[in-house]
């Protein structure tokens, strides 16, 4: 992204070679220091998510989002719910309002496809990030930006049998949320071994940990399980010592904490998705399209995960999470 941000900025650049590299460090510096890097319109873009609140994943989101639209010259706009009519009302908001370009997440497609028909019709560029890749182009989306969520879960399942686990529990803490069913049927797809799955109430910490812990009790057998999301990733852990399980805890996604679990082993790995790059690009990509009608990914989703993440590379990556950006 950044040699094609280059290039469509350098166009102007041509036959004066003797000023271009005096420009780009301007351009440079603007943005280090949040101002805008471009000099095309202050545009709106609105980004409408399924996030709950707390949800430290979405907070790296929008740093990501933000950031790309402090270089681009955005009026950036966030709203969120994790229901799914109120998430349809917000993007209904967005139209009214005649933003520039929509982001939104598509935990639950269904109840946002009329919403999100209407904004195309009306002319607004939309780019659908995180969940509901199979949908965005049906949907009329430029392009989807996230990881593939059966693919991450078949790293998950290949991890799982490469670390000997026989019998595996992925927990759902939003039911309804086609990501993370794909997540772990993905999972269950490669896994060597038993893979089943348990429902949460994922607003709940004490009764998430509750239901894993009991769970836990009730099957010994038990030696892996698996989080969807990094908050529920300590709690796994509070349940499995509760329970006096040896089961090795493992979960999709980064924060601070799960970088803490890696090194000390608490936790096995974790699935990186690159929540900030999710946001960046989906606003740079809009710029993109209305500054230059560019659109990435061939009709296919612009993937920015699975990694796998171990205790080494958590120590690697630790000066990003402290700031908030993986």
């Amino acid at each position: 992204m950044g040699a094609v941000l280059a290039a469509v900025l350098g166009a102007s650049l041509v036959g004066c070679s003797s000023t271009g590299g005096k420009r780009a460090e301007d351009r440079a510096k603007a943005a280090q220091a949040g101002r805008p890097a471009v000099s095309t319109p202050r545009w709106t873009f609105a980004m409408v998510t399924h996030a709950g609140d707390g949800d430290t994943f979405w907070d790296i989101v929008q740093k990501g989002a933000k950031e790309a639209a402090a270089k681009d010259n955005i009026n950036f706009v966030y709203a969120h719910d994790d229901q799914a009519q109120q998430q349809a009302q917000f993007v209904q908001n967005a139209i009214d309002q005649k933003v520039d370009g929509i982001v939104v997440s598509l935990a639950k497609p269904e109840a946002l496809k009329d919403v999100i028909g209407k904004a195309v019709k009306a002319g607004i560029p939309v780019i659908t990030v995180n969940s509901g890749s199979a949908q965005s182009a049906e949907y009329g989306a430029l392009t989807h930006i996230g990881q593939d969520e059966q693919i991450a879960g078949e790293a998950v399942g290949g991890e799982l049998t490469k670390r000997g686990r026989k019998k595996a529990v992925c927990v759902l803490h939003e039911q309804g949320n086609v990501g993370h069913e794909q997540r772990c049927a993905g999972a269950k797809k490669t896994f060597g071994g038993t893979m089943e799955n348990l429902y949460v109430e994922g607003t709940n910490m004490p009764s998430v940990q509750a239901a894993i812990q009991a769970k836990l009790q009730a099957d010994p057998s038990v030696d892996a399980i698996v989080t969807l999301g990094a908050p529920f990733a300590p709690t796994a852990i509070k349940a499995k010592d509760a329970a006096g399980s040896k089961a090795e805890v493992d979960t999709f996604d980064l924060n601070a904490s799960v970088a803490r679990d890696l090194k000390s082993g608490a936790l096995g790995f974790a699935v990186d998705q690159q929540p900030y790059l999710q946001g960046y690009e989906a606003i740079d990509l809009l710029w993109l399209y209305r500054y230059n009608a560019d659109v990435l990914g061939g009709g296919r989703p612009v993937l920015t995960g699975p990694q796998i993440v171990t205790a080494d590379e958590a120590a690697k990556l630790e000066e990003y999470i402290k700031r908030g950006s993986r």
